[in-house]
């Protein structure tokens, strides 16, 4: 059965978006000729483990704009723009990602991360969308969460964990930029 795997950049005091949504504690160079090489290849890895994104339509809309274009991500974003999309979304009717195949719109996202994880493939991937995240974990649809912790705090923002959650360390692994991959499997 495949997994739900959240990945999402926090600060070290569990912030994923600042106050005002803003997200500059991210660092770390993740895609360049600076980038650490042991970041980079923990990061291709986990695009290799995973063949479906799930966004919400906020991060949808940050996103669209930017991806399908970024040829300077690389490897990386031909990774991330070939990969199956899902908007979770009671709004849009279609999610066009430029050149490659648009998104599917869904208006049930329980019920779909419910049906793609019954299906063959890899793993599928919650990317940002901090309130679908959340409503997913309410869910129990969630299998693993995926830090990448950055070295600074904020004391004031969204939280990745605003209720409780019993979890169990997968991985925790530090990188020379500075970062720390902490990686949780939820109890559901």
């Amino acid at each position: 059965m495949r997994k739900l795997v959240v990945q999402q950049w926090v600060t070290v005091d569990n912030i994923a978006a600042e106050e005002d949504g803003g997200l500059s504690f991210v660092s770390g160079e993740p895609f360049s000729e600076k980038t650490d090489p042991a970041f980079k290849a923990s990061m291709m890895g986990f695009g290799d483990s995973i063949d479906t994104m799930i966004l919400g339509a906020n991060t949808y809309q940050q996103a669209k704009d930017y991806w399908p274009y970024a040829e300077e991500q690389g490897e990386w974003g031909e990774k991330l723009n070939n990969l199956t999309k899902y908007v979770a979304s009671s709004t849009l009717d279609d999610a066009p990602w430029g050149d490659f195949s648009a998104a599917t719109v869904t208006r049930d996202p329980v019920t779909t991360v419910q049906e793609l994880k019954e299906q063959e493939g890899k793993d599928l991937w919650l990317w940002g969308s901090l309130r679908l995240m959340h409503s997913l974990l309410a869910a129990g649809a969630v299998d693993e969460v995926r830090m990448l912790v950055c070295p600074a705090s904020r004391g004031k923002g969204t939280r990745v964990f605003e209720d409780t959650h019993n979890l169990n360390l997968l991985e925790a692994t530090s990188f020379g930029n500075g970062l720390a991959l902490v990686r949780y499997e939820v109890e559901n």
